[in-house]
């Protein structure tokens, strides 16, 4: 299985992966320090297990767990932390495990024990296209100060999602909603294509690819009508070749 942890205490990250080094099968293929890192790597690594500490900085563990939760196919993931109170919390997060600090060898093998994840090749490999190749619908309301606006789908230019809302760009301007991009993204489909676990953008805005020229390893996408570039992620990225090259 592949294992990302997550802990704002570089010695209890190592203290997790020692631990893991004991199970045959655990391979640890990223790290993080913070709940916003967390979702980019995981965004990148499509791991099988998330060992997730609770109280961090800025997103906590039980925010990245619900988003996590959303995901098409969401990997397993184990809280561990110092606080047994937030056990509930956890669970109502999706969680299939909860460990509690100091984590013990025994304890840490009965959790990985009870993780069922499905292997790559059963997992699901993206959604049929929509009948007719046309959306399930044609535009999106916001509530705004002056009341419900409507925002037709041929003048969006892409959705950016922010914890709790997200925000859809449009030709005229930006609005704010509480649909999820997974939402947006079944919705809307095939007009619109994921970039990043952030970023969901109407195909038909697509400028080109870059690389970024510093030696940063990430690419951006150039839209049309939008100045700034908008992040790749890694895992995303060769579906936006191919969306580039066979377009």
């Amino acid at each position: 299985m592949r294992v990302v942890i997550v802990d704002d205490e570089p010695l209890a990250r190592e203290r997790l992966r020692r631990l893991l080094q004991e199970f045959p099968g655990y391979e640890v293929v990223g790290e993080a320090g913070d709940g916003e890192t967390a979702l980019d790597v995981i965004d990148d690594e499509e791991p099988d297990l998330v060992l997730l500490d609770i109280r961090m900085g800025g997103i906590d563990g039980l925010q990245v767990g619900r988003q996590l939760a959303e995901m098409d196919v969401p990997p397993a993931v184990i809280f561990t932390t110092a606080y047994s109170e937030h056990a509930l919390s956890a669970f109502d997060a999706s969680a299939q495990g909860y460990l509690l600090k100091p984590i013990r060898l025994e304890k840490l093998r009965d959790a990985l024990q009870r993780v069922r994840k499905p292997t790559r090749a059963q997992k699901p490999q993206g959604a049929a296209p929509g009948d007719g190749g046309k959306p399930k619908r044609e535009f999106v309301l916001a509530t705004t100060r002056d009341g419900l606006v409507r925002v037709p789908v041929d003048e969006i230019l892409y959705f950016l999602a922010d914890q709790k809302y997200t925000t859809v760009y449009h030709l005229h301007g930006e609005v704010l909603i509480e649909e999820s991009l997974k939402t947006l993204e079944a919705d809307f489909e095939p007009l619109f294509l994921r970039v990043h676990r952030k970023a969901l953008v109407n195909t038909r805005c697509i400028a080109g690819l870059e690389r970024d020229r510093q030696g940063d390893p990430h690419h951006w996408l150039k839209l049309k009508h939008v100045n700034d570039p908008l992040p790749v992620s890694r895992r995303r990225l060769a579906e936006v070749r191919r969306f580039l090259t066979d377009t």
